[in-house]
Protein backbone atom coordinates (compact mmCIF):
# COMPACT_ATOMS: atom_id res chain seq x y z
CA UNK A 1 0.00 0.00 0.00
CA UNK A 2 2.93 2.28 0.80
CA UNK A 3 4.26 1.75 -2.72
CA UNK A 4 0.85 2.77 -4.13
CA UNK A 5 0.87 6.02 -2.12
CA UNK A 6 4.46 6.82 -3.13
CA UNK A 7 3.67 6.25 -6.79
CA UNK A 8 0.59 8.44 -6.46
CA UNK A 9 2.68 11.23 -4.88
CA UNK A 10 5.28 10.99 -7.65
CA UNK A 11 2.62 11.11 -10.31
CA UNK A 12 0.92 14.13 -8.72
CA UNK A 13 4.24 16.02 -8.76
CA UNK A 14 4.65 15.42 -12.48
CA UNK A 15 1.11 16.42 -13.24
CA UNK A 16 1.41 19.61 -11.10
CA UNK A 17 4.07 21.01 -13.39
CA UNK A 18 1.54 21.09 -16.19
CA UNK A 19 -1.01 23.26 -14.27
CA UNK A 20 -1.03 27.00 -13.57
CA UNK A 21 1.81 27.98 -11.17
CA UNK A 22 -0.64 29.81 -8.87
CA UNK A 23 -2.90 26.81 -8.61
CA UNK A 24 -2.38 25.36 -5.18
CA UNK A 25 -5.20 22.86 -5.52
CA UNK A 26 -3.58 20.34 -7.82
CA UNK A 27 -6.32 19.06 -10.07
CA UNK A 28 -5.43 15.91 -12.02
CA UNK A 29 -7.52 13.94 -14.45
CA UNK A 30 -8.34 12.54 -17.83
CA UNK A 31 -5.72 9.88 -17.33
CA UNK A 32 -7.77 7.27 -15.62
CA UNK A 33 -6.00 8.03 -12.32
CA UNK A 34 -7.11 11.13 -10.46
CA UNK A 35 -10.00 13.50 -11.07
CA UNK A 36 -9.75 15.65 -7.97
CA UNK A 37 -7.10 17.83 -6.31
CA UNK A 38 -4.13 16.58 -4.26
CA UNK A 39 -4.70 18.93 -1.34
CA UNK A 40 -3.92 18.13 2.23
CA UNK A 41 -6.78 15.72 1.92
CA UNK A 42 -6.58 14.90 -1.77
CA UNK A 43 -9.69 13.30 -3.27
CA UNK A 44 -8.93 10.72 -5.97
CA UNK A 45 -11.18 8.40 -7.90
CA UNK A 46 -12.71 6.69 -10.88
CA UNK A 47 -9.52 4.84 -11.58
CA UNK A 48 -10.05 1.70 -9.63
CA UNK A 49 -7.42 2.87 -7.13
CA UNK A 50 -8.40 5.55 -4.64
CA UNK A 51 -11.65 7.36 -4.04
CA UNK A 52 -10.86 9.27 -0.91
CA UNK A 53 -8.11 11.46 0.57
CA UNK A 54 -4.54 10.45 1.39
CA UNK A 55 -4.58 12.32 4.70
CA UNK A 56 -3.69 11.15 8.14
CA UNK A 57 -6.38 8.54 7.86
CA UNK A 58 -6.49 7.78 4.13
CA UNK A 59 -9.72 6.17 2.98
CA UNK A 60 -9.27 3.77 0.04
CA UNK A 61 -11.70 1.53 -1.80
CA UNK A 62 -13.29 -0.20 -4.73
CA UNK A 63 -9.96 -1.62 -5.80
CA UNK A 64 -10.25 -5.04 -4.32
CA UNK A 65 -7.76 -4.08 -1.59
CA UNK A 66 -8.71 -1.63 1.15
CA UNK A 67 -11.90 0.16 2.13
CA UNK A 68 -10.92 1.84 5.33
CA UNK A 69 -8.17 4.11 6.70
CA UNK A 70 -4.54 3.15 7.15
CA UNK A 71 -4.31 4.72 10.59
CA UNK A 72 -3.14 3.26 13.82
CA UNK A 73 -5.76 0.58 13.49
CA UNK A 74 -6.22 0.25 9.73
CA UNK A 75 -9.47 -1.41 8.69
CA UNK A 76 -9.15 -3.45 5.51
CA UNK A 77 -11.63 -5.56 3.58
CA UNK A 78 -13.38 -6.98 0.54
CA UNK A 79 -10.10 -8.08 -0.94
CA UNK A 80 -10.04 -11.67 0.10
CA UNK A 81 -7.35 -10.80 2.66
CA UNK A 82 -8.27 -8.80 5.72
CA UNK A 83 -11.47 -7.45 7.19
CA UNK A 84 -10.30 -6.00 10.43
CA UNK A 85 -7.47 -3.83 11.79
CA UNK A 86 -3.80 -4.76 11.88
CA UNK A 87 -3.47 -3.56 15.46
CA UNK A 88 -2.34 -5.39 18.50
CA UNK A 89 -4.97 -8.03 17.90
CA UNK A 90 -5.50 -7.99 14.14
CA UNK A 91 -8.74 -9.61 13.06
CA UNK A 92 -8.51 -11.28 9.65
CA UNK A 93 -10.99 -13.35 7.64
CA UNK A 94 -12.98 -14.53 4.66
CA UNK A 95 -9.82 -15.27 2.75
CA UNK A 96 -9.45 -18.93 3.46
CA UNK A 97 -6.60 -18.11 5.86
CA UNK A 98 -7.34 -16.54 9.23
CA UNK A 99 -10.44 -15.31 10.97
CA UNK A 100 -9.12 -14.24 14.31
CA UNK A 101 -6.26 -12.20 15.77
CA UNK A 102 -2.57 -13.00 15.49
CA UNK A 103 -1.97 -12.26 19.14
CA UNK A 104 -0.51 -14.42 21.82
CA UNK A 105 -3.17 -17.01 21.16
CA UNK A 106 -3.87 -16.58 17.44
CA UNK A 107 -7.18 -18.06 16.35
CA UNK A 108 -7.10 -19.41 12.80
CA UNK A 109 -9.69 -21.18 10.68
CA UNK A 110 -11.83 -22.02 7.67
CA UNK A 111 -8.80 -22.64 5.50
CA UNK A 112 -8.40 -26.34 5.84
CA UNK A 113 -5.42 -25.69 8.13
CA UNK A 114 -6.32 -24.45 11.59
CA UNK A 115 -9.67 -23.86 13.20
CA UNK A 116 -8.58 -22.91 16.65
CA UNK A 117 -5.80 -20.85 18.24
CA UNK A 118 -2.27 -22.15 18.67
CA UNK A 119 -2.30 -21.40 22.37
CA UNK A 120 -2.63 -23.67 25.34
CA UNK A 121 -6.13 -24.80 24.48
CA UNK A 122 -7.22 -26.09 21.10
CA UNK A 123 -10.68 -26.87 19.78
CA UNK A 124 -11.75 -28.38 16.47
CA UNK A 125 -8.22 -28.56 15.13
CA UNK A 126 -5.73 -28.94 17.96
CA UNK A 127 -6.68 -30.45 21.27
CA UNK A 128 -3.76 -30.03 23.62
CA UNK A 129 -4.15 -32.29 26.63
CA UNK A 130 -1.30 -31.11 28.73
CA UNK A 131 1.70 -31.80 26.59
CA UNK A 132 -0.08 -34.22 24.31
CA UNK A 133 -0.99 -32.10 21.35
CA UNK A 134 -3.90 -33.72 19.56
CA UNK A 135 -4.54 -32.35 16.07
CA UNK A 136 -7.23 -33.14 13.54
CA UNK A 137 -10.22 -32.41 11.43
CA UNK A 138 -8.28 -30.90 8.57
CA UNK A 139 -6.54 -33.84 6.86
CA UNK A 140 -3.31 -32.98 8.66
CA UNK A 141 -3.05 -34.67 12.03
CA UNK A 142 -5.66 -36.57 13.97
CA UNK A 143 -3.57 -37.65 16.92
CA UNK A 144 -1.08 -36.04 19.29
CA UNK A 145 2.54 -35.48 18.29
CA UNK A 146 3.90 -37.24 21.37
CA UNK A 147 2.96 -40.76 20.44
CA UNK A 148 0.65 -41.24 17.51
CA UNK A 149 -0.43 -39.40 14.41
CA UNK A 150 -2.71 -40.58 11.65
CA UNK A 151 -5.87 -40.80 9.69
CA UNK A 152 -4.70 -38.34 7.13
CA UNK A 153 -2.16 -37.70 4.42
CA UNK A 154 0.71 -36.82 6.73
CA UNK A 155 1.51 -38.86 9.78
CA UNK A 156 0.34 -41.98 11.57
CA UNK A 157 3.04 -42.54 14.10
CA UNK A 158 5.00 -40.60 16.69
CA UNK A 159 7.40 -37.72 16.09
CA UNK A 160 9.49 -38.72 19.06
CA UNK A 161 13.18 -37.96 19.33
CA UNK A 162 14.39 -41.42 18.46
CA UNK A 163 11.54 -43.03 16.53
CA UNK A 164 10.01 -40.54 14.15
CA UNK A 165 7.42 -42.75 12.50
CA UNK A 166 5.49 -41.12 9.69
CA UNK A 167 3.26 -42.55 7.04
CA UNK A 168 0.41 -43.41 4.79
CA UNK A 169 0.41 -40.11 3.01
CA UNK A 170 2.42 -38.05 0.57
CA UNK A 171 5.32 -37.47 2.92
CA UNK A 172 6.90 -40.29 4.89
CA UNK A 173 6.17 -43.93 5.58
CA UNK A 174 8.73 -44.84 8.17
CA UNK A 175 10.94 -43.20 10.76
CA UNK A 176 13.49 -40.62 9.64
CA UNK A 177 16.29 -42.67 11.13
CA UNK A 178 16.06 -45.48 8.62
CA UNK A 179 13.02 -45.54 6.42
CA UNK A 180 11.12 -42.99 4.39
CA UNK A 181 8.95 -43.06 1.30
CA UNK A 182 5.66 -43.18 -0.49
CA UNK A 183 5.99 -39.72 -1.91
CA UNK A 184 8.22 -37.38 -3.89
CA UNK A 185 10.23 -36.47 -0.81
CA UNK A 186 12.36 -39.35 0.42
CA UNK A 187 11.89 -42.14 -2.11
CA UNK A 188 15.62 -42.45 -2.60
CA UNK A 189 16.34 -43.10 1.07
CA UNK A 190 18.02 -46.41 1.90
CA UNK A 191 15.18 -47.21 4.28
CA UNK A 192 12.71 -47.14 1.40
CA UNK A 193 14.99 -49.44 -0.55
CA UNK A 194 15.11 -51.91 2.33
CA UNK A 195 11.36 -51.73 2.66
CA UNK A 196 11.11 -52.39 -1.10
CA UNK A 197 13.34 -55.44 -0.68
CA UNK A 198 11.13 -56.77 2.11
CA UNK A 199 7.89 -56.11 0.23
CA UNK A 200 9.01 -57.93 -2.93
CA UNK A 201 11.20 -60.53 -1.22
CA UNK A 202 14.36 -59.22 -2.85
CA UNK A 203 17.81 -60.45 -1.87
CA UNK A 204 21.28 -59.85 -3.31
CA UNK A 205 24.31 -62.11 -3.33
CA UNK A 206 26.81 -59.67 -1.86
CA UNK A 207 27.38 -56.12 -0.70
CA UNK A 208 28.55 -55.02 -4.13
CA UNK A 209 25.30 -56.18 -5.73
CA UNK A 210 23.32 -54.49 -2.95
CA UNK A 211 25.07 -51.18 -3.61
CA UNK A 212 24.54 -51.53 -7.35
CA UNK A 213 20.81 -52.18 -6.97
CA UNK A 214 20.42 -49.37 -4.47
CA UNK A 215 22.08 -46.99 -6.91
CA UNK A 216 19.72 -48.13 -9.71
CA UNK A 217 16.76 -47.79 -7.33
CA UNK A 218 17.68 -44.20 -6.50
CA UNK A 219 17.98 -43.31 -10.19
CA UNK A 220 14.59 -44.88 -10.82
CA UNK A 221 13.03 -42.88 -8.01
CA UNK A 222 14.09 -39.73 -9.84
CA UNK A 223 12.07 -41.02 -12.79
CA UNK A 224 9.15 -41.60 -10.43
CA UNK A 225 9.40 -37.97 -9.36
CA UNK A 226 9.44 -36.85 -13.00
CA UNK A 227 6.38 -38.95 -13.87
CA UNK A 228 4.42 -37.74 -10.86
CA UNK A 229 5.22 -34.08 -11.47
CA UNK A 230 4.06 -34.31 -15.09
CA UNK A 231 1.04 -36.56 -14.55
CA UNK A 232 -2.18 -35.10 -16.03
CA UNK A 233 -4.43 -37.88 -14.77
CA UNK A 234 -4.87 -39.42 -11.34
CA UNK A 235 -2.10 -42.04 -11.56
CA UNK A 236 0.31 -42.68 -8.72
CA UNK A 237 3.85 -43.80 -9.39
CA UNK A 238 6.31 -45.38 -6.99
CA UNK A 239 8.38 -48.48 -6.26
CA UNK A 240 7.19 -51.67 -7.94
CA UNK A 241 8.97 -54.99 -8.09
CA UNK A 242 10.83 -53.64 -11.13
CA UNK A 243 12.24 -50.62 -9.29
CA UNK A 244 15.74 -52.08 -8.98
CA UNK A 245 16.06 -52.85 -12.70
CA UNK A 246 17.92 -50.78 -15.25
CA UNK A 247 16.05 -49.69 -18.36
CA UNK A 248 17.77 -52.43 -20.35
CA UNK A 249 16.81 -55.08 -17.80
CA UNK A 250 13.24 -53.85 -17.65
CA UNK A 251 12.90 -54.07 -21.41
CA UNK A 252 13.25 -57.83 -21.08
CA UNK A 253 9.78 -57.66 -19.53
CA UNK A 254 8.50 -56.19 -22.77
CA UNK A 255 8.65 -57.73 -26.25
CA UNK A 256 6.17 -56.01 -28.57
CA UNK A 257 8.04 -55.87 -31.89
CA UNK A 258 6.55 -53.65 -34.63
CA UNK A 259 9.73 -54.26 -36.63
CA UNK A 260 8.55 -57.86 -37.20
CA UNK A 261 5.49 -56.68 -39.11
CA UNK A 262 5.34 -58.42 -42.51
CA UNK A 263 5.64 -56.36 -45.66
CA UNK A 264 2.25 -57.58 -46.87
CA UNK A 265 -0.29 -57.86 -44.08
CA UNK A 266 -2.86 -60.65 -44.15
CA UNK A 267 -5.15 -58.89 -41.66
CA UNK A 268 -8.49 -57.53 -42.82
CA UNK A 269 -9.89 -54.18 -41.78
CA UNK A 270 -12.50 -54.44 -39.06
CA UNK A 271 -16.08 -53.30 -39.67
CA UNK A 272 -17.19 -50.90 -36.95
CA UNK A 273 -20.83 -51.14 -35.81
CA UNK A 274 -22.57 -47.79 -36.19
CA UNK A 275 -25.73 -48.60 -34.23
CA UNK A 276 -23.99 -48.70 -30.83
CA UNK A 277 -24.00 -45.85 -28.34
CA UNK A 278 -20.87 -45.84 -26.18
CA UNK A 279 -21.92 -45.86 -22.51
CA UNK A 280 -19.96 -44.45 -19.57
CA UNK A 281 -18.67 -47.86 -18.59
CA UNK A 282 -18.25 -51.34 -20.09
CA UNK A 283 -16.13 -54.23 -18.80
CA UNK A 284 -15.83 -57.72 -20.31
CA UNK A 285 -14.72 -59.04 -16.92
CA UNK A 286 -18.34 -58.67 -15.88
CA UNK A 287 -19.34 -61.14 -18.59
CA UNK A 288 -17.02 -64.02 -17.79
CA UNK A 289 -14.81 -63.88 -20.89
CA UNK A 290 -11.52 -62.79 -19.29
CA UNK A 291 -9.16 -65.22 -17.55
CA UNK A 292 -7.26 -64.34 -14.38
CA UNK A 293 -4.13 -62.19 -14.58
CA UNK A 294 -1.03 -64.16 -15.59
CA UNK A 295 2.69 -63.51 -15.14
CA UNK A 296 5.12 -63.65 -18.05
CA UNK A 297 8.20 -63.56 -15.79
CA UNK A 298 11.55 -62.37 -17.13
CA UNK A 299 10.71 -63.26 -20.70
CA UNK A 300 9.74 -60.82 -23.46
CA UNK A 301 6.57 -62.75 -24.27
CA UNK A 302 4.00 -60.01 -23.66
CA UNK A 303 2.87 -60.38 -27.29
CA UNK A 304 1.89 -64.02 -26.65
CA UNK A 305 -0.17 -63.10 -23.56
CA UNK A 306 -1.88 -60.31 -25.47
CA UNK A 307 -2.80 -62.75 -28.23
CA UNK A 308 -4.05 -65.57 -25.98
CA UNK A 309 -6.14 -63.05 -24.02
CA UNK A 310 -7.77 -61.87 -27.22
CA UNK A 311 -8.42 -65.40 -28.49
CA UNK A 312 -9.73 -66.51 -25.10
CA UNK A 313 -12.28 -63.70 -25.15
CA UNK A 314 -13.27 -64.18 -28.79
CA UNK A 315 -13.83 -67.90 -28.28
CA UNK A 316 -15.74 -67.47 -25.01
CA UNK A 317 -18.13 -64.92 -26.53
CA UNK A 318 -18.83 -67.04 -29.59
CA UNK A 319 -18.78 -70.55 -28.06
CA UNK A 320 -19.76 -69.81 -24.43
CA UNK A 321 -16.71 -71.54 -22.98
CA UNK A 322 -13.68 -69.78 -21.48
CA UNK A 323 -10.36 -71.59 -21.85
CA UNK A 324 -7.05 -70.43 -20.40
CA UNK A 325 -4.81 -70.86 -23.44
CA UNK A 326 -1.09 -71.63 -23.74
CA UNK A 327 1.39 -68.79 -24.23
CA UNK A 328 4.27 -71.26 -24.05
CA UNK A 329 3.06 -72.90 -27.26
CA UNK A 330 3.53 -69.57 -29.02
CA UNK A 331 6.90 -68.92 -27.38
CA UNK A 332 8.20 -72.36 -28.47
CA UNK A 333 6.43 -72.99 -31.79
CA UNK A 334 5.70 -69.64 -33.47
CA UNK A 335 8.21 -69.44 -36.35
CA UNK A 336 7.44 -65.82 -37.31
CA UNK A 337 8.22 -64.37 -33.88
CA UNK A 338 11.17 -64.60 -31.53
CA UNK A 339 9.89 -66.14 -28.30
CA UNK A 340 11.29 -64.41 -25.21
CA UNK A 341 12.93 -61.86 -27.50
CA UNK A 342 9.62 -60.49 -28.70
CA UNK A 343 6.90 -60.91 -31.27
CA UNK A 344 3.89 -59.34 -32.93
CA UNK A 345 0.22 -60.33 -32.46
CA UNK A 346 -0.47 -60.05 -36.19
CA UNK A 347 2.15 -62.74 -36.83
CA UNK A 348 0.93 -64.91 -33.98
CA UNK A 349 -2.63 -65.15 -35.32
CA UNK A 350 -1.28 -66.54 -38.57
CA UNK A 351 0.99 -68.96 -36.72
CA UNK A 352 -1.94 -70.28 -34.67
CA UNK A 353 -3.80 -70.80 -37.92
CA UNK A 354 -0.77 -72.56 -39.45
CA UNK A 355 -0.26 -74.85 -36.45
CA UNK A 356 -3.92 -75.74 -36.24
CA UNK A 357 -4.90 -74.08 -32.98
CA UNK A 358 -3.92 -73.54 -29.34
CA UNK A 359 -3.64 -75.94 -26.47
CA UNK A 360 -4.73 -74.99 -22.97
CA UNK A 361 -2.46 -73.65 -20.26
CA UNK A 362 -2.71 -76.91 -18.32
CA UNK A 363 -1.74 -79.06 -21.34
CA UNK A 364 1.15 -76.82 -22.42
CA UNK A 365 2.17 -74.89 -19.25
CA UNK A 366 4.18 -71.70 -19.21
CA UNK A 367 7.76 -71.67 -17.88
CA UNK A 368 9.08 -68.27 -19.12
CA UNK A 369 11.84 -69.82 -21.22
CA UNK A 370 12.23 -70.73 -24.86
CA UNK A 371 12.15 -74.51 -25.31
CA UNK A 372 11.82 -77.02 -28.09
CA UNK A 373 8.29 -77.08 -29.51
CA UNK A 374 6.24 -80.01 -28.29
CA UNK A 375 2.86 -78.98 -29.69
CA UNK A 376 0.23 -81.74 -29.74
CA UNK A 377 -2.50 -81.03 -32.26
CA UNK A 378 -4.78 -83.62 -30.68
CA UNK A 379 -4.95 -81.41 -27.58
CA UNK A 380 -6.09 -78.27 -29.45
CA UNK A 381 -9.14 -76.61 -27.91
CA UNK A 382 -9.34 -73.37 -29.90
CA UNK A 383 -8.70 -72.48 -33.56
CA UNK A 384 -8.22 -69.22 -35.46
CA UNK A 385 -9.20 -68.33 -39.04
CA UNK A 386 -7.31 -65.05 -39.42
CA UNK A 387 -7.06 -61.57 -37.92
CA UNK A 388 -8.42 -58.03 -38.07
CA UNK A 389 -6.74 -54.65 -37.97
CA UNK A 390 -8.77 -52.19 -35.90
CA UNK A 391 -9.04 -48.42 -36.44
CA UNK A 392 -7.12 -45.81 -34.46
CA UNK A 393 -10.29 -43.88 -33.64
CA UNK A 394 -10.94 -44.59 -29.96
CA UNK A 395 -14.70 -44.20 -30.17
CA UNK A 396 -14.72 -46.80 -32.93
CA UNK A 397 -12.49 -49.04 -30.81
CA UNK A 398 -14.94 -48.79 -27.91
CA UNK A 399 -17.85 -49.74 -30.17
CA UNK A 400 -15.98 -52.70 -31.64
CA UNK A 401 -14.93 -53.90 -28.20
CA UNK A 402 -18.49 -53.81 -26.85
CA UNK A 403 -19.79 -55.98 -29.67
CA UNK A 404 -16.84 -58.31 -30.27
CA UNK A 405 -14.67 -58.66 -27.20
CA UNK A 406 -11.22 -57.79 -25.74
CA UNK A 407 -8.66 -56.17 -28.05
CA UNK A 408 -4.94 -56.93 -28.39
CA UNK A 409 -2.84 -53.76 -28.42
CA UNK A 410 0.71 -52.46 -28.42
CA UNK A 411 1.59 -49.61 -26.05
CA UNK A 412 4.55 -47.59 -24.80
CA UNK A 413 5.44 -49.16 -21.45
CA UNK A 414 7.60 -46.32 -20.13
CA UNK A 415 5.25 -45.41 -17.22
CA UNK A 416 4.46 -49.03 -16.38
CA UNK A 417 7.70 -49.77 -14.53
CA UNK A 418 6.53 -47.51 -11.69
CA UNK A 419 2.73 -47.51 -12.06
CA UNK A 420 0.84 -48.08 -8.79
CA UNK A 421 -2.72 -47.20 -9.79
CA UNK A 422 -5.09 -44.50 -11.04
CA UNK A 423 -5.73 -43.15 -14.53
CA UNK A 424 -2.38 -42.74 -16.27
CA UNK A 425 -2.07 -39.71 -18.54
CA UNK A 426 1.61 -38.81 -18.98
CA UNK A 427 2.91 -36.13 -21.28
CA UNK A 428 4.12 -37.26 -24.70
CA UNK A 429 7.78 -36.61 -23.96
CA UNK A 430 7.51 -39.26 -21.23
CA UNK A 431 5.45 -41.69 -23.31
CA UNK A 432 5.92 -41.34 -27.04
CA UNK A 433 2.86 -42.85 -28.80
CA UNK A 434 5.06 -44.01 -31.67
CA UNK A 435 7.38 -46.11 -29.50
CA UNK A 436 5.29 -49.23 -28.94
CA UNK A 437 7.14 -51.89 -26.97
CA UNK A 438 4.62 -53.82 -24.86
CA UNK A 439 1.67 -56.04 -25.71
CA UNK A 440 -1.47 -55.80 -23.54
CA UNK A 441 -5.22 -56.46 -23.72
CA UNK A 442 -8.04 -53.91 -23.54
CA UNK A 443 -10.99 -55.47 -21.70
CA UNK A 444 -13.18 -52.43 -21.07
CA UNK A 445 -13.45 -48.72 -20.43
CA UNK A 446 -14.91 -46.21 -18.00
CA UNK A 447 -14.82 -42.60 -16.77
CA UNK A 448 -13.14 -41.42 -13.59
CA UNK A 449 -14.30 -38.22 -11.86
CA UNK A 450 -11.65 -36.47 -9.78
CA UNK A 451 -12.42 -35.92 -6.11
CA UNK A 452 -12.03 -32.18 -5.75
CA UNK A 453 -12.24 -30.53 -9.17
CA UNK A 454 -14.70 -33.15 -10.54
CA UNK A 455 -12.84 -33.41 -13.81
CA UNK A 456 -13.82 -36.25 -16.13
CA UNK A 457 -11.06 -38.68 -17.06
CA UNK A 458 -12.18 -41.33 -19.57
CA UNK A 459 -9.96 -44.40 -19.49
CA UNK A 460 -9.28 -47.84 -20.93
CA UNK A 461 -9.14 -50.89 -18.67
CA UNK A 462 -6.10 -52.89 -19.78
CA UNK A 463 -5.03 -56.34 -18.65
CA UNK A 464 -1.29 -56.80 -18.17
CA UNK A 465 0.81 -59.96 -17.78
CA UNK A 466 3.00 -59.05 -14.80
CA UNK A 467 0.99 -60.77 -12.07
CA UNK A 468 -1.83 -59.59 -9.84
CA UNK A 469 0.55 -57.75 -7.48
CA UNK A 470 1.32 -55.13 -10.13
CA UNK A 471 -0.81 -52.02 -10.82
CA UNK A 472 -4.49 -52.38 -9.97
CA UNK A 473 -4.64 -56.12 -9.30
CA UNK A 474 -2.72 -56.67 -12.52
CA UNK A 475 -4.60 -54.05 -14.55
CA UNK A 476 -3.70 -50.67 -15.96
CA UNK A 477 -5.98 -47.70 -16.53
CA UNK A 478 -4.82 -45.27 -19.18
CA UNK A 479 -6.48 -42.11 -20.48
CA UNK A 480 -8.90 -42.69 -23.36
CA UNK A 481 -9.40 -40.23 -26.20
CA UNK A 482 -6.07 -38.75 -27.24
CA UNK A 483 -3.96 -41.79 -28.11
CA UNK A 484 -2.01 -41.71 -24.84
CA UNK A 485 1.14 -43.85 -25.05
CA UNK A 486 0.01 -45.14 -28.46
CA UNK A 487 -2.81 -47.22 -26.99
CA UNK A 488 -4.75 -46.95 -30.28
CA UNK A 489 -1.91 -47.35 -32.78
CA UNK A 490 -1.74 -51.13 -33.31
CA UNK A 491 -5.02 -52.68 -32.14
CA UNK A 492 -5.81 -56.11 -33.55
CA UNK A 493 -8.01 -59.14 -32.99
CA UNK A 494 -8.17 -62.77 -34.03
CA UNK A 495 -11.08 -64.12 -36.06
CA UNK A 496 -12.37 -67.39 -34.58
CA UNK A 497 -14.66 -69.83 -36.41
Amino acid sequence: MKISIVLCMIYSCVATAQLLPMERRLLLGQDGHDFHPHRQMPLLGQDGHDQQHHGQKPLLGQDGHDQQHHGQKPLLGQDGHDQQHHGQKPLLGQDGHDQQHHGKMPLLGQDGHDQQHHGQKHGKHNKHKGRKHVLGGDEHDLQHHDRKLGGDDHDRKAHKKQQHMLGQGDHDYKKHGKKMGGDLHDLGHIGVFKNFMKTYNKSYNNQAEFKKRFSIFRQNMRKVHLFQQNERGSAKYGPTRFADLTEQEFRKMLGFRPDLKPEHSSANLAVIPQDIEVPTRFDWRDHGVVTSVKDQGMCGSCWAFSVTGNVEGQWAIKHKHLYSLSEQELVDCDKSDEGCHGGLPENAYEEIKRMGGLETESDYPYDAEEEQCHFNKSLVKVTVNGSLELPKDEVALAKWLMKNGPISIGINANPLQFYNGGVSHPLKFLCNPKDLDHGMLIVGFGVHTTKYLHRKQPYWIIKNSWGADWGEQGYYRVYRGDGTCGVNQMATSAVVP
